[in-house]
């Protein structure tokens, strides 16, 4: 057995909002979308995906490099991004709320942490080489 996809699905109360943000402003390509009576769902492209596993301790230490304290729940989504500052700064014009600023981290990354439409908690890192 082989997984061949990581697809997170994100329940918004405002869709519309949700995917301007998601899909026009962080620029996640739009893979399908489809609507019906039922409802509509777009899926979204993002990259690589992985599932990262973290235990609680190795989560609470996280958030404290990131942000100074345990604010996540059990779920946070992160994206490498070329520009954390620019792309933290663009997010928060289209309504992100920040949470802390873009903080380089013990492994050396560049790493933003923010909340998004559908409260989602985002990690915004860059890769410092």
């Amino acid at each position: 057995m082989t997984v061949r996809e990581l697809r997170l699905v994100v329940t918004a109360d405002d869709y519309e909002e949700a995917l301007r943000f998601y899909r026009d402003v962080l620029g996640l390509p739009e893979r399908e979308a489809y609507n019906s009576e039922d409802g509509r769902v777009t899926i979204l492209e993002a990259g690589r995906a992985t599932l990262e596993i973290a235990d609680r301790n190795q989560a609470e230490f996280i958030d404290r490099v990131e942000v100074g304290r345990r604010v996540a729940g059990h779920i946070r989504v992160a994206f490498e991004v070329a520009d954390s500052a620019a792309t933290t700064a663009t997010l928060a014009e289209a309504g992100a709320k920040v949470i802390a600023e873009p903080t380089r981290t013990p492994w050396n990354s560049l790493n933003a942490r923010l909340e998004g439409p559908a409260g989602l908690q985002l990690t915004l890192f860059e890769e410092l080489g």
